[in-house]
């Protein structure tokens, strides 16, 4: 056991070195190093109890993760990286191999839900009893749902709209889009859950012709696409902090009782004041 450092800490520095992304040999190798000037390979092996026929391999390893550093002289000697100039720049290159390997892997996906989509429909061709309706918990997946049904949406698309949002309506460009579609929009807020900037926004929906009606209270939310699919948003019940499951459907009948469900509230709701003060 090297005499630079006390035993405790030097147990405890290499545990560190390990979290990090070094290996026990790089770690003790490097701790040795630490405290002194330059070593020969096989010298730092004994001292840092490293088998010689590993010491070249920890070395070369330092080296290239910026650790150590080699010293010609007669001999090849090996010596620390200062600390602070080694970790930064460790760190550095590994945040940049990190990216690079997840914008690989990025591409890959988007082949690969391609490939997976193909036989996702091939292996779904026969439908189940309750295919037309699919439960979401997660705010994620319940985002995309509702981005894929608006995007698809080309005569109508009726929400009740209350928070927590997974996708708010009136901070997404698909509401406009869809205006620009010919699609028509209809929405209900709650009375009681807008803030400034919401309210502002609503007055540029209502601009491009979103018809927008407030309401006291809403029962749940829900969102219509086109009188033929949708999603509906229920609270848990059970659980204290707002947690919505969402039921997303393909399903005429549900479709039309929603939406009777929609003009019900429609009609007994009252259309937003244009006011911009």
């Amino acid at each position: 056991m090297p005499n630079d450092l006390p035993e405790v800490e030097f147990q405890r520095f290499w545990k560190r070195l390990q979290q990090i992304g070094l290996n026990a040999y790089e770690a003790r190798s490097y701790l040795v190093l630490v405290g002194h000037p330059k070593f020969k390979a096989l010298e730092l092996a004994a001292r840092a109890h490293v088998p010689r026929q590993k010491i070249y391999e920890v070395l070369d390893s330092l080296v290239e993760k910026g650790f150590a550093q080699v010293v010609r002289e007669k001999t090849k000697l090996f010596s620390a990286v200062e600390p602070s100039l080694a970790l930064p720049a460790y760190f550095s290159r590994r945040s940049q191999q990190l990216q690079a390997e997840l914008m690989e892997q990025s591409r890959f996906s988007s082949d690969l839900i391609g490939d997976l989509n193909s036989a996702y429909s091939e292996g779904q061709g026969g439908r189940g009893t309750l295919d037309f309706l699919r439960i979401v918990t997660e705010p994620l997946q319940t985002a995309a749902e509702y981005r894929r049904m608006m995007t698809d949406a080309k005569t109508e698309y009726l929400e009740f709209s209350r928070p927590p949002y997974a996708v708010d309506p009136l901070q997404d460009d698909l509401v406009r889009q869809a205006r620009q579609r010919g699609v028509r929009c209809r929405l209900i807020i709650e009375l009681g859950t807008l803030d400034a900037e919401h309210r502002r926004r609503l007055m540029e929906f209502i601009d491009i012709g979103v018809e927008v009606h407030q309401a006291p209270s809403l029962p749940l939310k829900l969102a219509l696409f086109d009188r033929k699919n949708g999603m509906i948003a229920l609270l848990d019940p059970v659980i204290t902090r707002p947690v919505w499951t969402a039921v997303v459907f393909d399903h005429g009948g549900l479709s039309e009782a929603m939406n009777g469900l929609f003009e019900d509230y429609w009609r007994r709701s009252h259309p937003m004041a244009v006011s911009r003060g």
